[in-house]
């Protein structure tokens, strides 16, 4: 896999779990909301320059004349594309508050679901890859809430729109022309070529270079089809994905474990592995059913503490699939939920506002029985949370903040 694919699922990511895993309820981890109304063309004299000198370019590249012309039949410049790359909103959600979202109970109970109603092609896919149906099942519950938002927006119209626009040109026109590599292999019509606002693609959600590398027709229909309703190409092509990224049959991809009291804390960090024999004998326990593997260990806690993980190379593996720890966690953490193990059993301690998950889901609890709506009760605080903050914070003249703090959940209280 060459740099440009690898530097392309991290860009993609942020619109794959803005369609899979980052808020699909009314705020952050509950119900699935309906996928938004597929977004417009509009008339745009630069657009249409563009893709002029482009279908040049694309036919020096071996596009066919017939393909450049299907694919751009009715495709046009999409303003709210433009606008969500601009306007990514530049987060980072602690690892405690990521679980909450990636596992959370309705995304390990559909998730069950899932993976009992396609147990036997879960499990031939398992036999020829090698990769685990659960963790292959855990990623299209990650990256389109089991095929359930698998983006609608126009490819060919999206990547168009967004090399056209230039702030990542290069990487977005590579994408273009993969993505008319596709259409001409006659693995999908035009009209059916769709995904996220960036592109990504599917169950699995593949951007057109990945799909093009990676992408199997595992039902052997003649067609890698991972767009439509029968997910069995995209889990398979994810299997594959992962096998050729090095994944090793058998290993976890990681666990919750405890330290003994002493323990020298400079041996935690991704990087510092050591064999299952070696933290053994350093008092390292697993909590729950899988054996101690070899690997490296981190703490999770919101204050560096507890939990603290053990990664193995699998998890590294992962990482390949979308190069962000807290998703490859995510993964691990919810494919274990998938086969019926627990939760994180360690606290996670209180965040930076002080506030632990049992205080911020109190305090959501309070907000919403006074009438300002949170949208859920996890702990999870997002844009419907601190919206509610605000409007009880103007309606007994507080400051307003949106901000969750100790001494707004005692006046709640």
């Amino acid at each position: 896999m060459d740099k440009l694919t690898r530097r392309g699922l991290v860009l993609a990511g942020v619109a794959a779990l803005a369609a899979g895993c980052v808020p699909s309820r009314r705020e952050a981890g509950g119900g699935y909301r309906m996928p938004d109304p597929a977004p417009r063309p509009v008339p745009n004299a630069g657009w249409d320059a563009w893709v002029a000198g482009f279908k040049g370019r694309a036919a020096a590249r071996g596009i066919s004349q017939g393909t450049i012309d299907a694919a751009f039949r009715g495709a046009g410049f999409l303003p709210e594309v433009v606008e969500r790359d601009r306007n990514q909103t530049e987060f980072r959600r602690t690892l405690e508050d990521y679980l909450n979202i990636a596992a959370s109970e309705e995304r390990v109970s559909l998730g069950r679901q899932k993976f009992a109603q396609y147990r036997g092609t879960l499990q031939a896919i398992e036999a020829r890859y090698g990769v685990e149906s659960h963790v292959v099942a855990a990623v299209w519950g990650l990256e389109s809430f089991y095929g359930t938002r698998r983006g609608n927006v126009p490819v060919i119209s999206a990547l168009s729109t967004l090399a056209y626009d230039g702030r990542r040109g290069e990487f977005f026109e590579t994408q273009l022309v993969a993505a008319l590599r596709i259409l001409q292999s006659g693995d999908v019509a035009p009209s059916a070529m769709t995904g996220s606002w960036a592109g990504a693609m599917g169950h699995t959600q593949f951007i057109p270079t990945s799909y093009l590398e990676f992408a199997v027709d595992f039902n052997g229909d003649g067609r890698r089809d991972i767009w439509s309703e029968d997910p069995t190409d995209a889990l398979a092509s994810t299997a594959a994905y992962l096998k050729r990224s090095g994944w090793t049959p058998g290993l976890p991809w990681g666990m919750e474990v405890t330290l003994p009291p002493g323990f020298d804390t400079g041996l935690l960090g991704r990087g510092k592995g050591r064999s299952a024999v070696e933290w053994q004998g350093l008092g390292v326990r697993p909590v729950g059913p899988v054996p101690l593997a070899g690997g490296s260990i981190i703490a999770g806690g919101n204050t560096g503490g507890a939990p603290h993980f053990l990664l193995t190379q699998n998890f590294a593996t992962i990482l390949r699939y979308n190069n962000a720890q807290n998703y490859a966690i995510g993964v691990g953490h919810l494919s274990d939920r998938i086969l019926g193990r627990g939760s994180v059993q360690a606290s996670f301690g209180p965040d930076a506002t002080g506030l632990t998950q049992a205080d911020r889901q109190e305090l959501q609890r309070l907000l919403t029985a006074r009438g300002f709506d949170t949208g859920g009760t996890d702990g999870v605080i997002g844009a419907r949370t601190r919206a509610a903050i605000s409007a009880f914070q103007a309606s007994v003249g507080l400051p307003v903040t949106g901000e969750p703090s100790p001494d707004l959940l005692r006046r709640l209280r």
